[in-house]
C-alpha cells in the first residue's frame, strides 16, 4: 500500500487540481466528474480516480468558513507520480 499524499489548496484550484491529477494517471476527467451529488458541507468526501496507468483515491474535505480544501491522496505507487501528485498539491495552494 502507498502512503498517504496530503496537503490543501484552494478551492478554486480544485477542478484544476483533479483535471491534471487525473492525466498522470491516464483517466478521462470530464463534466460528469464535476456534477456529483455529495451536499455534506462538512466531512470528508471521496473519489475515485481509475485509469489506465494507476488508480489514486482521492479525498477532499472543505474547511469550514474558509476557501481551503483539505486533500488526501493514496495510491501513488511510483517515485514519479508521488513526487508528481506532492508538486501538484503544493502549486495549487500557492496559487
Amino acid at each position: 500500500m502507498s502512503e498517504q499524499i496530503a496537503g490543501w489548496i484552494m478551492e478554486r484550484n480544485l477542478r484544476a487540481f483533479l483535471e491534471l491529477l487525473s492525466r498522470y494517471v491516464g483517466y478521462a476527467f470530464d463534466d460528469t466528474d464535476w456534477d456529483t451529488d455529495d451536499e455534506k458541507s462538512d466531512g470528508w468526501y471521496s473519489y475515485p480516480l481509475a485509469g489506465t496507468h494507476a488508480t489514486l483515491d482521492v479525498s477532499l474535505a472543505r474547511s469550514v468558513g474558509s476557501e481551503v480544501m483539505s486533500v488526501s491522496v493514496t495510491g501513488a505507487e511510483t517515485p514519479e507520480l508521488q513526487l508528481r501528485t506532492d508538486t501538484l498539491l503544493s502549486a495549487c495552494a500557492g496559487i
